[in-house]
């Protein structure tokens, strides 16, 4: 079925071994283990300050690493293998791509947060950073599923990581916003960054593709996979980086319940809005998660368990109505082809958190907080900022992302039309044949899928 357009067998062993090899340079020339892996100052601080080993933050923070790690590698994947015949595609390039992103966030986060005297120095929490990045490319990826070879993912991947780095050093460190669970920083970011790809790289016979695009019980089931395993684990991606104690506990707690009302929220507004009162797998898949998406900001802060499960239940009911009356406006009058509806489980959810993270963090005061505000809001307890200007930092924070990733997205989609690239062709999206070997009995499976849907017809009338 690959035609020369999409032949792999230079363009993407070229570009991972340039990609590579330019990651493989960067590191020899610039990163170091901090003081906490090189063994000669691990060791030296221990004596200096009586430590143990059991003093090491790696036991502290590798449990939340193992946990994004997951999430990122396995609940990313599996959710994206609902299309029937894409699902090689959409766990291998969600690995492909995920390989990549953690290995150039490493370098390019660490630019921004961790260079000194010439050097990066890294650490476990710099691996969970890299995570985090991973995360927000990966929902780009959702975006533009089944329509894009390796090679663009590759180079969107690049360039996206760049620009998040660049996004989230301006919002933490230069606005001083907060966004430990990554609303604005991964889930909007990432969301409309990837919207605006797909915007640029619209494809106008797209319905030629049409039939694939849809899903079978098995691969719906798989993708369920995905669901419960980034449901189980959401507490721990918005509390990894966050304050160890109170704060971390608090994060986790809110997270918690804010997941399980965007459950029954989900669920009750799906039958509400598909005829028959039937459940929709798809809503159920991803809008349940979103009450993870919508509490990424206001985790940390005294959101207060009801204040969760509010905010959980809004953003399950938003990110339901999305998937049901949005995506088609999206894809019909905007030309926005979104084929995982990332605006409804990472984008408007992201935007919902940040709107919340900036009330609750406007409402904050000393006597709720007390001698925690130091942790959550550092600038307001040294008495630079009001609680109110803090809020306005926050909202300031959601219009650079959106703007960074408005355009990011769409300069990078331009780069990606670039014809060279083994994009394939409308007729052959969400297909697995254009780019793997699969195995013999698939082989066709769409056209066996079409006969045998003609045969049905014919014995019917």
């Amino acid at each position: 079925m690959s035609g020369h357009t999409t032949n792999l067998r230079l363009k993407l062993p070229l570009l991972c071994v340039f990609l590579q090899f330019l990651t493989i340079l960067l590191f020899a020339v610039f990163i170091c283990y901090d003081d906490r892996t090189s063994a000669k100052l691990w060791h030296e601080e221990q004596k200096v300050r009586n430590k143990s080993h059991l003093d090491h933050e790696f036991y502290l923070h590798y449990p939340s690493f193992q946990d994004v790690h997951t999430m990122i590698f396995i609940g990313f994947g599996f959710l994206m293998t609902f299309l029937k015949r894409y699902s090689f595609g959409s766990v291998a390039f969600n690995f492909l791509i995920a390989a990549f992103a953690i290995q150039w966030s490493i370098l390019i986060q660490g630019f921004f947060h961790s260079f000194h005297h010439g050097k990066i120095y890294i650490g476990i929490e710099s691996m969970i950073n890299a995570d985090f990045c991973a995360g927000a490319v990966l929902i780009s990826f959702g975006a533009v599923l089944g329509k894009t070879s390796p090679v663009q993912l590759l180079l969107m991947t690049w360039l996206e990581v760049t620009l998040f780095a660049i996004n989230e050093h301006i919002l933490l460190n230069v606005l001083g916003a907060k966004d430990a669970g990554g609303s604005m920083t991964i889930h909007t970011f990432g969301a409309y960054f990837g919207l605006m790809t797909s915007r640029i790289l619209y494809r106008p016979h797209l319905d030629e593709s049409k039939d694939r695009e849809g899903s079978t019980y098995h691969s719906d089931l798989f993708a369920m996979i995905g669901t419960i395993f980034l449901w189980l684990f959401w507490p721990s991606f918005n509390s990894a980086i966050t304050a160890h104690g109170d704060d971390q506990q608090r994060t986790v707690m809110n997270t918690y319940f804010s997941l399980a009302a965007s459950t029954l929220a989900t669920f009750a507004t799906s039958a509400l809005v598909n005829r028959g009162g039937k459940l929709d797998m798809v809503h159920i898949q991803n809008a349940a998660l979103a009450g993870g998406v919508v509490v990424g900001t206001s985790g940390e802060m005294m959101l207060t368990p009801f204040g969760a499960l509010i905010a959980g239940l809004l953003a399950g009911f938003v990110s339901t109505l999305g998937f049901k009356f949005l995506t088609p406006i999206l894809a019909s009058r905007l030309k926005i082809q979104d084929t995982c509806g990332v605006h409804n489980l990472h984008g408007m959810p992201g935007i919902l958190g940040a709107l919340l993270g900036a009330l609750v963090t406007a409402l904050a005061t000393h006597d709720t907080y007390g001698e925690g505000m130091t942790d959550v809001f550092p600038l307001i307890a040294d008495g630079s900022r009001t609680a109110m200007n803090q809020g306005v930092f926050q909202l300031i924070g959601l219009c650079v992302t959106l703007g960074i990733a408005v355009i990011g997205g769409s300069l990078v989609g331009l780069i990606l039309k670039m014809t060279c690239l083994a994009s394939p062709p409308d007729t052959q999206c969400f297909e697995d044949q254009v780019y793997w070997e699969i195995p013999e009995d698939h082989h066709d499976g769409f056209q066996c899928l079409q006969g045998a849907k003609e045969l049905d017809r014919d014995t019917r009338a």
